[in-house]
């Protein structure tokens, strides 16, 4: 019999209006909203359904809005199927994703996970601030001629890659001179298209180690257990039970590539053979679809 895993998505994923439908329906998911709003000290419902786009899609912002509105999707999903989520084998979240994951798995609880992701995204954002950068998608080259592309368009600025995240799909992550190199260099290589992301800056590189000070002090300050089910780590694509390990690990996340493909094809090698995006959007479907057509992936929230 195969085994269900549950994806949880990262920052990307978030829309104005996301979460309405299971805080008007369920009194579980209405309760997550509030109490972030009390440990955060704005209207994060208010924010996740009305807007304005231009500050949910901020880091600071979009990072707790993504972390709730995921968990009120698993509490909508525990009260339609609650066989499914007793009986999920595993999970994996997409860069922040992974803090949503390791609540899920009992690492964490809800309101330390909320201080963390809160912490993360405005250190994420002020990293951003000090030094103008971005991310580009690059469709249609594998990993070595990305490195290729990498080493012609750095030009002594920082340029790496950010996230392996299925075939034909990477993105590069660095100073805007060096990404905006990289997109016009890139058909040369013969990549399909190159594709600037709406992003605050170069997430998943050294750009942002002035971020993982923040979040190193903000980590020592939380509490973990062992997780309850394996939740694979973006840095390695393995699972781990040490909570010392784990919280080393989320600080390596910030400045090293998320490696969502291999983490996705571990979790096939385990026998998953049923996956649920657990949260907004269908990017991490549409990915699966790429990594391995014939596995089906349910969303929860449509």
């Amino acid at each position: 019999m195969s085994k269900t895993a549950f994806l949880f998505p990262g920052q990307g994923a978030q829309a104005v209006g996301m979460g309405q439908a299971v805080y008007d329906e369920l009194p579980a998911a209405k309760a997550l909203f509030d109490r972030a709003g009390t440990v955060l000290g704005y209207d994060l419902a208010t924010l996740c359904f009305s807007g304005p786009a231009e500050e949910l899609d901020q880091t600071d912002r979009s990072q707790p809005a993504l972390y709730v509105t995921s968990l009120a999707a698993l509490e909508s999903l525990r009260a339609k199927s609650p066989d499914v989520v007793t009986g999920c084998s595993a999970a994996a979240g997409l860069s922040l994703g992974e803090y949503t994951a390791l609540t899920f798995a009992g690492v964490i609880e809800f309101e330390d996970g909320l201080r963390l992701v809160q912490e993360r995204g405005s250190a994420m954002q002020a990293a951003a601030d000090a030094v103008p950068s971005g991310m580009v998608s690059i469709l249609g080259l594998e990993r070595p001629q990305v490195e290729e592309l990498c080493a012609q368009a750095r030009q002594g600025d920082i340029l790496e890659i950010a996230n392996l995240l299925c075939p034909g799909n990477i993105v590069v992550s660095g100073a805007n001179g060096a990404c905006e190199r990289a997109a016009e260099l890139a058909p040369s290589l013969g990549a399909m298209k190159a594709i600037p992301l709406a992003v605050a800056g170069a997430f998943h590189t050294k750009i942002m180690q002035s971020a993982r000070d923040r979040l190193t002090a903000a980590l020592a300050e939380v509490p973990m257990k062992k997780p309850r089910i394996p939740v694979v780590s973006n840095v390695d694509a393995t699972p781990h039970d040490d909570p010392e390990e784990i919280r080393a690990l989320l600080v390596q996340q910030l400045v090293s590539p998320v490696r969502w493909e291999d983490s996705v094809r571990y979790l096939l090698a385990q026998g998953c053979g049923q996956f649920y995006e657990v949260g907004p959007g269908r990017v991490l479907r549409g990915l699966l679809k790429r990594i391995d057509r014939k596995t089906p992936c349910e969303g929860v929230l449509e």
